[in-house]
C-alpha cells in the first residue's frame, strides 16, 4: 500500500506562516526553518508590548501633567492629590490633551486643585500642615 503523506496540509500550514513573515529580513521571510521561529519570536513580543504600551502612555501623559503643573508652581504629586480633594475626575490622558492644547482651561483647573490643597490645610511652600500661625 502507498504512504499517504498529507502534503495539502503541509503545504498550506507553511504558506500560512510564510505569509505572514512576508517582510521579514533575509532567511525569515523566505525559509519556513527560519520563518516559523521569527514568527514565534515576534508574536512574544507583539502580546508583551501591547501590555507595554499601555504603561509607557501613561508614563508621557505624567510627564507631560507633571511638566504643565511645575510651569503652574504645583509638582504633580500635590496636582493628583488637589485634584482628588477637589472631587475632579479627569483621568491623566484628559488631562495631559488640556494640558498640551487648553493653556488657559488647564491652569483653572491646576487653581482648584490648589484651593482644594489650602482648604486641606496643606501649605504650598512646606507641603505639610499650615505651619505659619
Amino acid at each position: 500500500m502507498p504512504r499517504a503523506t498529507n502534503a495539502g496540509a503541509t503545504r498550506k500550514r507553511r504558506k500560512r506562516i510564510l505569509k505572514q513573515t512576508r517582510g521579514y529580513f533575509g532567511n525569515k521571510s523566505r525559509l519556513y526553518r527560519y520563518a516559523i521561529d521569527a514568527f514565534w519570536r515576534a508574536g512574544c513580543f507583539a502580546y508583551r508590548d501591547r501590555k507595554r504600551k499601555k504603561t509607557e502612555f501613561r508614563q508621557l501623559w505624567i510627564v507631560r501633567i507633571n511638566a504643565s503643573c511645575r510651569q503652574l508652581g504645583l509638582p504633580y504629586g500635590r496636582f493628583m492629590e488637589g485634584l482628588k480633594a477637589a472631587n475632579i475626575e479627569l483621568d491623566r490622558k484628559s488631562l495631559s490633551e488640556l494640558a498640551i492644547h487648553d493653556v488657559v482651561g488647564f491652569s483653572a483647573v491646576v487653581e482648584k486643585a490648589k484651593e482644594a490643597l489650602k482648604n486641606k490645610g496643606i501649605c504650598q511652600c512646606c507641603h505639610s500642615c499650615c505651619c505659619h500661625g
